[in-house]
């Protein structure tokens, strides 16, 4: 068990009250109810390893096995763990309910799902005004921020290397946020930094998202007051180094904590339709209208869609990434339920497989 304490100087003495730093609260309470008689003690989860995780306690940083293979705790999770006795060292047993969990398609072949942070209130969207950017990766990132469950939070980055563009790329990034907060902010300057305290204090979850060179690393040192994440320039061709290599909850000094997500280059959607609809909402709005119930926005009469894009009040691509999106997600319901088809030919196979060996006894 490790002594290290996470919580500041001045923080109270009750260690439920020190946990309220990082969101603890009466309603996490009631969910611990029965571990409690188990002499189970709640925590957050810092970092996850292989078998084991690191978890913020009222006591301190602790290492814990996890105690079952069933159990597959995320950054961002709330747990119940034993504490670390003479006879064996701390075991995490059980994890609460989720409010909300980031999740995304794992990558590889596999149809799986990865959750990459939990019980997150709000999401930092960060991308850089620099030579990669792109409205078209930012609805996608949007996207999946919506379908969190959070609230998502557009953060324009380097805007001291985009001074003279500042202004028309806040423009652009309105017309695909629909009410969807943004701020520009410099890591350099400390332009528009205070902004961002609203979406974590009272102990507020912050998760990051964006490509590796987006600049996320040194906000969260910034936003901390001093250099914990490692940081790397972004390479002559554009493309993001890699700095941060596993996620971590990282505790603020005044209020709330963040959530760092290793650089994702390729971002899947997972069961994501009501997020797109409200990633893309203006179209939404404008399909409601259309004619046909069905229209598909290619070519029928009567669309509303096809319409504000001649009209010039829709831009095309916008449109076009929709349908991507679209077509992605029915593409990935396919693998689910062709996934879903071969796990019960293989349960009825094993079953049958089963009976005879029972029927070959009866009979022997």
């Amino acid at each position: 068990m490790s002594s290290d304490t996470w919580w500041p100087d001045d923080a109270p003495a009750d260690p439920n009250a020190r946990l309220a730093l990082i969101g603890w609260n009466a309603e996490w309470e009631r969910e611990l109810g029965e571990h409690t008689g188990h002499g189970r003690l709640p925590a957050r989860v810092s970092r996850v390893d292989r078998g084991f995780c690191t978890v913020l306690a009222g006591t301190g940083a602790v290492r814990t096995m996890i105690g079952s293979r069933d159990l597959e705790p995320a950054v961002g999770d709330w747990v119940a763990y034993t504490p670390e006795t003479s006879q064996s060292g701390a075991v995490l047993n059980a994890i609460l309910p989720r409010r909300t969990q980031f999740v995304r398609h794992a990558a590889g072949e596999q149809t799986a799902e990865q959750v990459v942070a939990a019980n997150v209130d709000n999401v930092f969207v960060v991308t850089a005004l620099d030579q990669r950017w792109s409205l078209r990766r930012l609805e996608r990132y949007l996207t999946l921020a919506w379908q969190s469950g959070a609230r998502p939070v557009i953060v324009l980055t380097k805007a001291d290397l985009a001074a003279d563009r500042l202004d028309a790329a806040v423009a652009e990034t309105e017309t695909i946020a629909f009410g969807t907060p943004i701020q520009a902010v410099s890591s350099v300057t400390g332009e528009g930094l205070d902004g961002l305290a609203r979406y974590h204090m009272g102990s507020q979850t912050v998760a990051l998202i964006g490509l590796s060179g987006a600049g996320k690393s040194t906000l969260i040192n910034r936003l901390l007051g001093h250099e914990r994440m490692r940081t790397a320039a972004v390479r002559d061709d554009g493309k993001g180094r890699h700095t941060t290599t596993h996620r971590e909850l990282v505790p603020l000094p005044d209020s709330g904590v963040l959530i760092d997500t290793p650089g994702m280059r390729s971002v899947g959607l997972w069961e994501a339709e009501e997020a797109l609809e409200q990633a893309f909402a203006d179209i939404q709005e404008l399909a409601a209208v259309c004619r046909f119930s069905d229209c598909t926005h290619q070519h029928e009469p009567g669309c509303a869609v096809l319409a504000a894009i001649e009209s010039g009040t829709l831009n095309a691509d916008r449109l076009e990434s929709y349908d991507h999106l679209q077509r992605e997600l029915r593409h990935q319901e396919l693998k689910l339920d062709a996934r879903a088809r071969a796990d019960e030919r293989k349960r009825w196979r094993t079953l049958n497989r089963a009976m005879r060996n029972t029927s070959k006894e009866r009979n022997g």
